[in-house]
């Protein structure tokens, strides 16, 4: 048995709140050791790749799952998303298929969610000030996420294409009480700010060391794969890192040209993020640190929100049930 959700079923149960609650028990879990995640692999093509992401995610009961996740950055201009994924999910114990829903949108606010999640535990309390490098799908879920667990009052935006970020400004204008502005350079955007975001898939910084102030949290979204990579690395070295997870981070996340290039060392690594939330270790200690979370995307963060959607879905009466196998008893 299945039960198949489309991404307007999915969409009519999610939201910012669920994905926050859903980040933090799979971050906790990933700290305490409830959770077995091998590496994500991609699969490069000439546009873009394919990610397969798996694993299992102990919380009330122990959830099993795959997405299939894209990444094609030039999908915008044919409109179409630049991320677009597949989530399974089964029965750990007997492999019985429980779930095929779209995971577009819950790639989307899971990955928003664990921006917002940093910044509870990373940003200072009083952190008011936004700027965001990038104006896409992601710019607005980290900001989304971002309103949740601060007092955000003013947000700075950049991007490449000047009317990407206009069109930002005008929808979060309809949606916030904020003061809104579009900058015409990154330091513009990012300089003096409490917290930054990028989310771009630039393999060139945008973001300059000497444009960040101290006590500045910064969530570096973008970077997911080799050679990607959007602050310069001379920002590690004065820096608390915080990433998802270590091995994912090293070899996809923003660290990677910096490790490469030897101005990061694995051992500068602060924590994760799953032992910050858990207590293991602390979160911003002092209100001038510069605080960095690394975010690569595990598939913790997509079986815990995958399996929140599934059962509103379900208790709403979203969805279809189908038998791929016929014959089978039902669960």
């Amino acid at each position: 048995m299945s039960w198949l959700l489309t991404g307007a079923e999915v969409l009519q149960v999610v939201d910012m709140d669920l994905a926050l609650t859903a980040a933090e028990a799979a971050f906790r879990a990933y700290a305490e050791g409830r959770v077995n995640m091998p590496p994500k692999s991609y699969l490069q093509l000439s546009k873009g790749d394919f990610r397969a992401m798996y694993g299992t995610l102990t919380l009330e009961r122990e959830i099993c799952g795959l997405k299939w996740v894209s990444a094609h950055p030039a999908n915008p201009q044919r409109g179409l998303p630049t991320i677009m994924a597949k989530i399974i999910l089964n029965d750990p114990e007997t492999a019985l298929e429980l779930a095929d829903m779209d995971g577009t949108y819950i790639t989307n606010y899971r990955t928003g969610a664990a921006g917002g999640l940093a910044a509870r535990y990373l940003a200072r309390p009083e952190a008011a000030s936004v700027g965001v490098i990038g104006a896409g799908v992601q710019a607005r879920m980290q900001l989304a996420a971002l309103c949740k667990v601060r007092d955000i009052r003013q947000v700075t935006i950049y991007n490449r294409t000047p009317a990407r970020a206009q069109a930002l400004k005008e929808e979060l204008a309809s949606r916030y009480d904020l003061q809104l502005m579009v900058a015409e350079h990154p330091q513009e955007a990012v300089q003096g700010k409490d917290i930054i975001v990028t989310t771009t898939a630039s393999t060139s910084p945008l973001v300059q060391a000497d444009w960040v102030s101290p006590g500045t949290h910064i969530n570096a979204i973008g970077a997911d794969a080799a050679g990607k990579q959007e602050i310069v690395p001379a920002i590690f070295r004065k820096a608390k890192v915080i990433v998802d997870d270590l091995a994912q981070a090293q070899h996809s996340g923003e660290i990677n040209v910096a490790l490469a290039q030897g101005y990061f060392r694995v051992d500068q690594i602060h924590a994760s993020l799953g032992e910050v939330v858990a207590g293991k270790k602390p979160g911003r200690e002092h209100p001038d640190e510069i605080t960095i979370f690394d975010s690569t995307g595990l598939i913790i963060q997509d079986l815990a929100l995958g399996q929140a959607v599934l059962q509103l879905a379900q208790e709403r009466g979203l969805g279809e049930y189908k038998e791929f196998i016929p014959g089978l008893p039902p669960k």
